[in-house]
């Protein structure tokens, strides 16, 4: 499948992913959330970030998200391991429209050797970040990678993910960061 470089129109690569998540992300049944809460279906979007096709379409349709909200950044990224390929999916897009954003990795907890750095990669310091996650319950990792990157120097404009489940995560960021939160696709466009 082409991507917008090759053609395809931003309504068409949305349409798109949209197909592939529904397709490979959603999975019915009961699971308990890494927030402890239970749900009768699970969003793996890990099962789309990494994939071929999916990934380009992840960087097209949230840069195009980012663009249209009017933010400026330079770099973007969030709490390893949902948030890594959805920022190195952003950083690719954009280089090849010939924009320099970088990505970045938050860890959980600041390392206790070597550079001793919970947030890694190029210094996000003085700089407009976007904070990423591929869906979130409760907010509680894009709040973790929020509080890394502060502490880091960096300047959080906004918290984005793909997909919202609408179980409070977008008012928690909102009141706790102080910063918009914003999504791709909400749980009743995907049928959930």
């Amino acid at each position: 499948m082409p991507t917008r470089i090759e053609g395809m129109s931003e309504t068409s690569a949305r349409g798109r992913l949209k197909e592939l998540i529904q397709e490979f992300a959603i999975v019915r049944g009961k699971v308990i959330l890494s927030s402890g809460k239970e749900a009768d279906y699970y969003i793996d979007l890990r099962r789309v970030t990494l994939q071929q096709e999916a990934s380009g379409l992840v960087g097209q349709v949230m840069l195009d998200l980012l663009d249209e909200a009017g933010l400026e950044f330079t770099n973007v990224g969030g709490l390893t391991m949902g948030a890594d390929p959805v920022g190195t999916a952003i950083m690719h897009t954009a280089r090849e429209k010939n924009r320099a954003i970088d990505a970045f990795v938050v860890r959980k907890a600041q390392k206790s050797y070597g550079m001793g750095r919970q947030v890694e990669g190029p210094s996000v310091e003085g700089r407009n970040v976007i904070v990423l996650e591929d869906t979130s319950t409760t907010g509680g990792s894009a709040l973790t990678a929020v509080e890394g990157v502060r502490k880091a120097g960096g300047n959080v404009i906004a918290v984005a993910v793909i997909v919202d489940r609408d179980t409070g995560a977008k008012e928690r960021i909102e009141e706790e960061a102080g910063v918009p939160y914003l999504f791709a696709y909400g749980k009743d466009e995907l049928g959930l």
